[in-house]
């Protein structure tokens, strides 16, 4: 059976896979990155196994010897991991059993490979979430720096990409870290709800083997171990979440990207990226164009397609296990991938960038205090509805005479309502347009320097919690 023979497997069967099958059939070129944590994994085990009597004292530090030399070879590159092996499971047992014969076989005594892969995605998301979070508290800090440099700085806010009222740049700012704060609690949750060690629920029945599950899972650090051994082989959800977590997230800074893309353009010039996140035309010599940004938003289209691609995985599998599950690890390790990527090439992107200041307060093309017009009429009495029909009219009677609604002059104003008097000027003016918004959650110097603030310190508990 040539290569067949040394399968685990193989003494079912009396000829050997098919090339076509076997490189089919084989998971060991995505998910050799698991090789990490299944070792861990072995580790864990091998020890449970020496508790129960399985491994003596002495096997079990040959084995301990034999997975520290397997996982150095894989990681230096010197050992294959050829398409035969399967998989990582495999392959890491293959190895051991090479350097230290039969007694290496013993390492799979009441373990299937269903709740061993099992395992290995869950350490694996673990530490991918943990860098996720990682990189998403590497953003806010970029993004509290900004908005305390920019406070004074206004713009135009729009609502349908029409100029709406004015607001503080770092008050756009901050909305985008209050979104990523929401995003980092999503994969603090996924994380928290993977933290249980599935290692004893063997192929999807449980070991018939006393394994110490406790043990196992204080040896791997988790906090608890999965109640039933049928839905530890059959879930995803872990991988499920962390996808849906990295899809809202990626959607939140596609959103962003759309803005600050236009916001570059020769019409706008409301920012400038710096050279190193720009890259040129091969045919026209004038342009810089923001491709760092249009490649964060064109990946959120390859981050939802991994959400779908998992979801109509599982949609029709029957419990408990099925190879369909292979399934589940390309998208996940390409989306992991992915959202790093995106997220370094962002911060550095956003933290770069020139704030063209002085443009973005001269875009403010006038009508943008027409609700603080409005509001002058409702503070001398008038109802807001009244008020809004007024200030309608002003707004068109200036756009039909080629003017800006804050140089109408009193006159002007009193043709449509004779409550105008001469300290209206103040509610055309955009600054004190946003200083009357102190409300909090808004847009006035106040309110945005206590947003501030309460980022800097939801950072500096974080980081607390994470050393502590």
């Amino acid at each position: 059976m040539g290569e067949s023979a040394k399968k685990p497997w193989s003494g079912r069967f009396d000829k050997p896979s098919e090339s076509a099958m076997e490189q089919f059939n084989a998971s060991i070129g995505f998910d050799r990155r698991l090789y990490r944590a299944d070792i861990a994994g072995s580790r864990a085990q091998a020890k449970a196994l020496a508790k129960i009597g399985v491994l003596t004292a002495q096997e079990l530090d040959r084995i301990l010897q034999a997975l520290d030399q397997v996982e150095a070879e894989i990681a230096s590159g010197r050992l294959a991991l050829a398409a035969h092996l399967e998989d990582i499971h495999m392959a890491v047992e293959a190895r051991l059993i090479e350097i230290v014969g039969e007694v290496g076989g013993k390492l799979h005594t009441g373990r299937s490979r269903n709740d061993q892969v099992a395992l290995d995605e869950r350490l694996y998301l673990r530490e991918a979430a943990r860098e996720t979070a990682a990189g998403i508290d590497r953003l806010q800090t970029v993004l509290l720096d900004f908005a305390e440099r920019h406070i004074d700085a206004l713009m135009p806010g729009y609502t349908h990409l029409q100029q709406a009222q004015p607001v503080r740049l770092s008050h756009y700012t901050m909305a985008l870290f209050w979104m990523l704060d929401r995003d980092r609690g999503r994969f603090d949750a996924c994380a928290e709800r993977a933290d249980a060690m599935p290692l004893g629920s063997g192929a999807f029945a449980g070991s018939a083997y006393p394994i110490d599950r406790e043990f196992l899972a204080s040896e791997l650090g988790f906090s608890r171990i999965t109640p039933n051994s049928i839905d530890a082989v059959s879930d995803r959800d872990y991988l499920l979440e962390y996808m849906a977590a990295a899809a809202i997230l990626i959607g939140h800074l596609s959103r962003f990207c759309e803005d600050l893309i236009v916001w570059s353009s020769s019409e706008f010039r409301f920012i400038e990226l710096a050279d190193a996140y720009s890259t040129g035309s091969s045919m026209m010599p004038q342009k810089k164009n923001p491709d760092s940004l249009e490649l964060v938003r064109g990946k959120s289209g390859r981050v939802y397609g991994n959400l779908m691609a998992l979801l109509t995985v599982m949609k029709g599998l029957p419990l408990t296990y099925s190879k369909d599950l292979q399934e589940d690890k390309e998208p996940f390790f390409d989306t992991v991938d992915t959202v790093h990527q995106v997220l370094e090439v962002f911060t550095g992107a956003w933290r770069t960038m020139t704030v063209l200041t002085d443009r973005m307060r001269e875009a403010l093309d006038g009508t943008v205090v027409a609700t603080d017009l409005a509001d002058y009429l409702v503070r001398k009495g008038l109802p807001f509805r009244e008020t809004h029909r007024i200030v309608g009219r002003l707004v068109r009677s200036a756009l039909s005479q080629g003017r800006r609604l804050d140089e109408l002059d009193l006159r002007t104003l009193h043709s449509e309502c004779d409550l105008f008097e001469a300290d209206v000027a103040e509610s055309l003016c955009a600054e004190a347009s946003v200083n009357r918004r102190e409300l909090d959650g808004g847009t006035g110097y106040e309110a945005v320097a206590a947003q501030i603030r309460g980022g800097r310190q939801l950072l500096s508990r974080r980081t607390r919690r994470t050393e502590g």
